[in-house]
């Protein structure tokens, strides 16, 4: 797979085991090649610790899909003709967001610690490295907004030189939003993405800083996340998944007209992932009319992505 022009969608991200076993599962993925005309499905797979200063990883449990469904869906998403990619994600099973995992920085006896954490997480990243080389998977994402562990450059530096060993796609890391630009190991992997949920009308300032980052350390560049909920005012904090303004379909399609055109102004930028289609089992299109989340799927934000897609294949057409 060619890192250019990725139009892709997030598919049933943390699914539970059994989840993506369910015919619904497959039927899903047929509606995304059929509504949104995307070209690349990301996977995650949930790691779950019990608090952010948590030194253990389970990707045992119920709470994360079997090594069989997953391996199933990848293989069906590529008969439908879709690149795929796997980010292995970590969550708090307390509920507190993975970008607070942190831990003296000089280990302290008997305590948690940085150096048993990345055991831990290494050996998590690594089962999924294995699958991706198994399944000939496009694109292997080694983490996803992790900021307060950002700062541990030599470990990601093993961690990522550890996963090279299995796995010889295309390799990166997902930044959080506003931390392109803090992160010093970029060079270490082929590209640099993040999650961009930035707020509508700050989007032209972000993607000029973001281009920057890129010119500097010669790595392309995507969104590996962004999306917007269907509220009103969530366009202009579309990071803000918990914010209860009311169900508004236009200011989503809105965000994301916005967005596209941003891509479309910024050729630079290779593709992003859209966050998210997390309709396993796909609500009465009807129903897309009252539903105030991520979801893009019946509602008015469908078009907006197959117009953006239409524009960039016409682009691509021109180019010699």
């Amino acid at each position: 797979m060619e890192l250019n022009n990725i139009k892709g969608i997030t598919f049933a991200p943390f699914a539970h085991k059994g989840v993506l076993s369910k015919k619904d599962a497959f039927k899903s993925l047929d509606a995304i090649k059929e509504r949104t005309a995307a070209n690349f499905i990301m996977l995650v797979p949930c790691g779950l610790q019990e608090t952010a200063q948590s030194d253990i990883i389970r990707y045992d449990t119920e709470a994360t899909m079997s090594d069989t469904e997953l391996i199933a869906i990848i293989r069906y998403a590529k008969k439908l003709g879709f690149n795929v990619g796997l980010k292995p994600t970590i969550n708090c099973k307390n509920g507190v967001y993975r970008a607070y995992v942190s831990f003296f920085d000089n280990e302290v006896p008997n305590e948690p610690c940085w150096r048993n954490w990345f055991n831990s997480y290494t050996e998590f990243q690594m089962h999924y490295a294995e699958i991706a080389k198994a399944e000939n998977v496009d694109m292997f994402v080694c983490g996803s907004e992790m900021v307060m562990a950002e700062s541990r450059e030599d470990d990601w530096r093993r961690l990522i030189k550890q996963l090279r060993r299995v796995y010889s796609g295309i390799l990166t890391y997902n930044t959080d939003k506003y931390q392109e630009d803090h992160v010093t190991w970029w060079d270490a992997l082929d590209s640099i993405s993040s999650s961009g949920y930035y707020p509508i009308n700050a989007l032209e300032e972000n993607f000029q800083r973001i281009a920057e980052v890129a010119k500097r350390f010669d790595r392309p560049f995507l969104f590996m996340e962004s999306g917007c909920p269907s509220r009103a005012g969530s366009e202009y904090i579309p990071n803000n998944w918990s914010y209860g303004g009311p169900q508004n379909l236009k200011a989503q399609a809105d965000w994301y007209q916005a967005f596209a055109d941003a891509l479309l102004r910024h050729p630079w930028v290779r593709g992003c992932v859209w966050w998210d289609w997390s309709a396993t089992r796909l609500y009465p299109l009807e129903k897309a009319a009252t539903d105030d989340g991520y979801c893009v799927y019946g509602k008015p934000t469908e078009a907006v992505l197959k117009r953006y897609t239409e524009a960039v294949r016409a682009r691509e057409e021109t180019q010699p």
